[in-house]
């Protein structure tokens, strides 16, 4: 019978991976900061149309934007702390879910144990049993 269980995947930071990190960081904060303006556009465009409440408008579009400004907030976070990253420590970047084959007299620590799949610039280097 197989199971599906979580696997961490871990990185190991390099030079060439702490680019890649710093660069999706910054496309992302450079979208949502675009998302804003439009927010803001489309804000002003709506509070003329006859027949709607300024105030309404105004408050569901700043909720909006705070939303998307926290996430900015959230990414210059991580930002700084990409940046005290030391070359060779190791993060965790995510999880994926990964088929396991169980059979009778297996022991059911071993299937469940943690595993981990550790990369290292988009090669994978080693699989982990934690």
């Amino acid at each position: 019978m197989k199971i599906i269980k979580k696997v961490l995947i871990k990185q190991i930071i390099t030079d060439e991976s702490k680019r890649k990190i710093e660069s999706t960081f910054n496309t992302k904060k450079m979208r949502l900061e675009q998302e804003c303006q439009q927010l803001l556009f489309e804000q002003r465009k709506l509070q003329h149309q006859p027949g709607l409440s300024k105030r309404d408008v105004k408050e569901r579009f700043q909720q909006e934007i705070e939303r998307r400004k926290e996430k900015i907030e959230m990414i210059d976070f991580k930002l700084e702390q990409l940046e005290m990253l030391e070359i060779g420590s190791e993060i965790v970047e995510g999880e994926v879910d990964a088929f396991v084959e169980v059979q009778e007299g297996a022991h059911w620590d071993q299937v469940m144990g943690e595993q981990a799949i550790v990369i290292k610039d988009d090669i994978v280097i080693r699989i982990e049993n934690v």
